[in-house]
């Protein structure tokens, strides 16, 4: 079933994203994710169907098709709102001022009533439809009780105020958490607006959803590239942090792919679209992000089933002092019945329902602006756990860019024939050692030769016939496979060894060089604490050695098959603590087994790369693995503000509970107990944005 997305507008509530995933999982759908921190529905299965629960559930709450909605609300609806609060509060004042001059007739009590219905209206019909529905728990219906309440024992100036000061806590915490959307969004704000298509000999300008695979486009400096193409004419520097967190730009020439969401510095470009909007990476990247809060971290579903559960005890608590206090010890109703009232006002977990969610999707979007996409909520959690890292060496730690250093013959055959040899057998090869061989032997002609028999053995070499004739070039296994006899060298670099007819010719010596700030990357994740640095590759233990010692690490694993890779991991899984996570750093294609078997799977290098970005949990996408340590301090710290604003918000709730159960809180406070803790919350989570 195709996955849907939808914008909710309207959706001001956490626990009414609660209720409509609740209802539509109820109603058949088997995948669902309402993300209240991005206003967005996923789900699988038909929007008209889903539309018809969500209308039930939440009336005021209206499902549109996603088309790239900017999730923003309209000026005309917050300005209302500041007026109606502005005229409800100036009448309150005047009410106050009579009420405070013992002036308690009918006149300040309708200008009390006016003021109340100004602002409490839209809350007392929210309350009184939801509860016509079975939901008597919402915050909406017990602000409504609270304040009822209050008029009913005659605190008249105390229900009014509640009542304003919620809405205006509420209006505040609306407007900070649309802020907050809208800062995390504007952190993928990678999209071109339009695009220079090039039609019969003149210049138009479209939409780049109007583009098409083969049109040509043309790309002025300082304008940002709309889709993936190749460039076919010019040449210029282009600036792809928005892509990478790479600052410096890079240059590109014709015949270099360049993305979308890269910005043109300096020259004149002309692109061949080779991918439409849909399929391009700024679009891979942007539904990447939205699609990461449907996998909800373990923190984020216990808080949701603990507001289930404080909700309906705190009315019960209050229910109880209402009632039992006044009998048992024969003392009047009226002070009991409003710390009852007191406890409704502190009953809603909005601080801890709203600002979890809303953390998590803030680190994601700051994380993803760094060049590292996060495809989860609970990946940031694993990330932040890491205690054992294993490493990937080729394309990971070293530049995986290869180059011949060494030729050497055996047995009456001369260095340009070995690697001749290699070349041939190698001429169908992608892998990076066949085409560094390929290269070297470029004044060999090879390019008109055939062969009659070609076989690729993984995590060996290769198997070819030229004429009859057997040529084998791989590592020191493929020789052992097919028993031949050859000599023990101890070279650094990777040895690609060459037979023909099973008599061995001589071998290739191939060197790949650390990457600048792979030191830098193994220093800063001993800085972070993790326990265990390994290093595993499919290269010669000589070679391994070698790079280990100059990264100074000294645990590594070599000459691994990838099912070897995958038995390094569940080794290592029998050694780590409890609550610790493994993380394994690939390049995404080659390591896609172990990549899938660790508890957190980081592609490097992903720029480009379909099969990275589906194999992985995280994707990071340059090549610097460097940006590995400022992952998990990015997941570090997005882990401490979901802590801080969860004990912020339990530590004040339960102690104004307490208060209130003593007779210590009035109505005022406990309206900063609800929405200002809240309003504090959401503020604290959107800290991570602006992290150093």
């Amino acid at each position: 079933m195709r996955i849907r997305r939808a914008v909710l507008k309207g959706l001001d509530c956490a626990s009414c994203a609660y209720k409509i995933e609740e209802a539509l999982r109820k109603g058949g759908f088997k995948r669902v994710s309402v993300n209240f921190a991005s206003g967005e529905l996923l789900i699988d299965g038909d929007l008209d169907k889903a539309k018809e629960i969500i209308r039930k559930v939440e009336p005021n709450v209206e499902v549109i098709e996603f088309k790239e909605h900017d999730h923003e609300h309209h000026d005309g609806d917050f300005k209302g709102e500041i007026y109606r609060i502005a005229i409800s509060l100036a009448i309150f004042l005047v009410g106050l001022a009579l009420y405070y001059y013992k002036i308690v007739g009918p006149l300040t009590i309708i200008l009390f009533l006016l003021s109340y219905s100004l602002v409490g209206f839209k809350i007392i019909k929210r309350a009184l439809m939801n509860a016509l529905r079975g939901n008597v728990f919402d915050e909406n219906f017990l602000v409504m009780v609270a304040t009822l309440g209050a008029f009913a024992i005659s605190e008249y100036p105390e229900a009014v105020g509640v009542m304003i000061f919620y809405v205006i806590g509420e209006f505040l915490q609306e407007r900070a958490v649309d802020k907050s959307r809208r800062s995390i969004k504007s952190l993928l704000s990678l999209k071109a607006e339009y695009a220079n298509l090039i039609r019969e000999g003149g210049v138009i300008r479209v939409s780049p959803e109007e583009l098409r695979v083969g049109d040509i486009i043309l790309v002025r400096p300082g304008e940002r590239i709309p889709v993936d193409g190749v460039i076919i004419e010019g040449s210029s520097s282009v600036d792809s942090s928005a892509l990478t967190g790479e600052s410096i730009p890079k240059n590109v020439k014709t015949g270099d792919t360049v993305y979308s969401g890269m910005i043109n510095l300096t020259g004149l470009l002309k692109v061949r679209v080779e991918k439409e909007l849909k399929d391009s990476m700024v679009s891979r990247i942007l539904r990447l992000v939205e699609e990461a809060s449907a996998r909800k971290a373990r923190t984020e579903r216990i808080i949701t089933k603990f507001a289930r559960y404080y909700t309906p005890s705190v009315i019960g608590l209050a229910t109880l002092t209402a009632v039992v206090p006044p009998i048992v010890l024969s003392e009047p109703f009226h002070g009991w019945i409003y710390r009852a009232l007191v406890l409704l006002m502190i009953s809603c977990p909005c601080a801890l329902v709203i600002s979890v969610p809303l953390t998590y999707f803030a680190g994601i979007g700051r994380l993803a602006r760094e060049g590292i996409l996060v495809k989860g909520s609970n990946f940031i959690d694993a990330l932040s756990r890491v205690s054992i890292v294993a490493l990937d060496k080729t394309g990971t730690l070293t530049k995986g860019v290869f180059k011949v250093t060494e030729v050497s013959s055996r047995n009456g055959f001369t260095s340009d024939e070995v690697l001749r040899l290699a070349a041939i057998a190698e001429r169908h090869s992608n892998h990076p050692i066949a085409r560094a061989i390929k290269e070297a032997a470029g004044d060999i002609e090879v390019s008109d030769v055939s062969l009659g028999e070609y076989e690729e053995i993984p995590g060996h070499g290769i198997r070819a016939k030229l004429n009859g004739v057997e040529i084998i070039v791989g590592n020191d296994r493929i020789l052992h496979r097919f028993n031949v006899e050859h000599d023990t060298c101890s070279v650094p670099g990777t040895v690609a060894h060459v037979a023909v007819n099973g008599k061995y010719v001589g071998y290739i010596v191939i060197s790949d060089e650390l990457k600048e700030d792979a030191r830098d990357a193994v220093e800063g994740l001993r800085k972070l604490g993790i326990r265990r640095l390994i290093m595993v590759t499919g290269d010669s233990s000589d070679v391994a050695s070698n790079i280990a010692r100059e990264l100074g690490l000294s645990e590594f694993y070599a000459e691994l098959l990838p099912e070897g890779k995958v038995r390094v991991i569940e080794d290592l899984e029998r050694h780590k603590g409890k609550g610790e996570s493994i993380a394994f750093v690939g390049d995404g294609v080659n390591d896609a087994p172990v990549i899938a078997r660790a508890d957190v799977g980081i592609a490097m290098g992903a720029l480009g790369s379909d099969a990275a970005v589906e194999t992985s949990d995280v994707v990071i996408m340059d090549d610097r693995p460097s940006k590995l340590v400022l992952g998990i301090k990015l997941a570090k710290k997005t882990q401490r503000i979901v802590l801080q604003n969860i004990s912020l918000a339990i530590s004040v709730k339960l102690a104004f509970i307490l208060l209130g159960t003593l007779g210590e809180v009035t109505m005022w406070e406990a309206v900063f107990a609800d929405v200002g803790v809240a309003l504090m919350a959401i503020l604290n989570s959107v800290r991570i944005l602006y992290a150093k």
